[in-house]
């Protein structure tokens, strides 16, 4: 009798399990966020019919546009923010999101506090950290990360763990081995790293949330 064919989740799950077994580490210690970005209601719903759970959109216009239905269908879905986040747009960021990736600076620090002490809603965020020191990139440099961390924390930020996107085009290991030793430094057990080109290796150097969309979806237009 014929295997039936792996879909696209079901070959990303076995993946990251394959990796977390050679690293030692149980799979489900590893998140997987389906990152939608781009992808309308009719992509995203036969992950959801699969069993995914967590998703990921860059811009929260986006998502206003096209997640408060499909949540609502399906109530256990949980949204994380990983692209920038405007300080603007934080009173939405909150009202929508269960988790934020890209705290990355004071204005926000300010920002999202002041929107979370009013919603009523403390919503876990990752400090994102520009750990390539890449001008175009945003992210809090590496020097500043103890000094955002304190001043999220007085404005009653709860945050979970640390992110970063590696420079594009060179080997990512050092830089996740690296983000990796940041947050243990600063009391930090939770690193979102790793996405559709590089998430196993990811895995294996401690990401307890891999972002992972083309690999999943297909390629983007």
């Amino acid at each position: 009798m014929d295997q039936p064919d792996l879909t696209p989740l079901d070959d990303v799950r076995a993946r990251m399990a394959r990796a977390a077994a050679i690293a030692g580490r149980k799979p489900e210690d590893v998140d997987l966020i389906a990152i939608s970005k781009t992808y309308p209601p009719e992509s995203i719903l036969p992950l959801i019919e699969q069993g995914q759970r967590v998703f990921g959109e860059n811009r929260v216009q986006e998502a206003q546009g096209k997640w408060p239905a499909l949540i609502a269908a399906h109530p256990d879905v949980k949204l994380h923010l990983v692209g920038q986040l405007q300080s603007n747009k934080a009173e939405d960021a909150v009202a929508l999101f269960d988790c934020i990736h890209s705290l990355d600076r004071p204005s926000l620090v300010a920002a999202l506090g002041k929107a979370m002490a009013k919603a009523g809603k403390p919503v876990p965020c990752f400090v994102q950290v520009n750990i390539g020191a890449e001008e175009q990139k945003g992210g809090c440099p590496i020097a500043d990360v103890p000094a955002l961390l304190a001043s999220a924390r007085e404005a009653g930020i709860p945050v979970i763990g640390l992110m970063c996107v590696p420079p594009a085009g060179i080997e990512a290991a050092p830089f996740f081995a690296l983000l990796a030793k940041i947050a243990a430094e600063n009391g930090l057990d939770r690193l979102s790293m790793g996405m559709s080109g590089d998430f196993e290796t990811a895995v294996m150097l401690g990401a307890t949330h891999v972002r992972v969309g083309s690999a999943l979806f297909g390629a983007r237009d």
